[in-house]
């Protein structure tokens, strides 16, 4: 069972930039098809990006698109997501999560993943 852990999360003004780390527990990251999610105040937990075993696809909701991008270090046992010109409706916790098998109904959809963070906040001021 793989541990992950979220960081990077804080506080910043609408139009900046944040990078938001997980760290697995163990040297098989790259065994795990992985994603994102965020979950505001009284909202539905939502996906916001995925990636590929391999790092070659990826995958976004359309609220992120062109100005989020995930990416995997598989070797650091690490998963990213670089946050640029964040909104404040970009304000939430954010998880990582993965998923363990090779055959999913839906990338975005929280059920398909096995394991998650704890998550990390994200704050955007207006």
């Amino acid at each position: 069972q793989v541990q992950l852990v979220e960081s990077g999360g804080g506080l910043v003004q609408a139009g900046g930039s944040l990078r938001l780390s997980c760290a697995a527990s163990e040297r098989t990251l790259s065994s795990y098809f992985m994603g994102w999610f965020r979950q505001a105040p009284g909202k539905e937990r939502e996906f916001v990006a995925a990636i590929t075993r391999n790092g070659v696809t990826t995958y976004y909701a359309d609220s992120v698109k062109g100005r989020f991008t995930v990416s995997r270090e598989n070797a650091k046992n690490t998963l990213l997501l670089q946050m640029n010109s964040l909104k404040p409706e970009d304000t939430a916790v954010y998880y990582c999560a993965a998923d363990r098998d090779y055959i999913r109904t839906s990338y975005s959809t929280p059920s398909e993943y096995d394991y998650w963070g704890q998550g990390t906040q994200v704050t955007v001021s207006s």
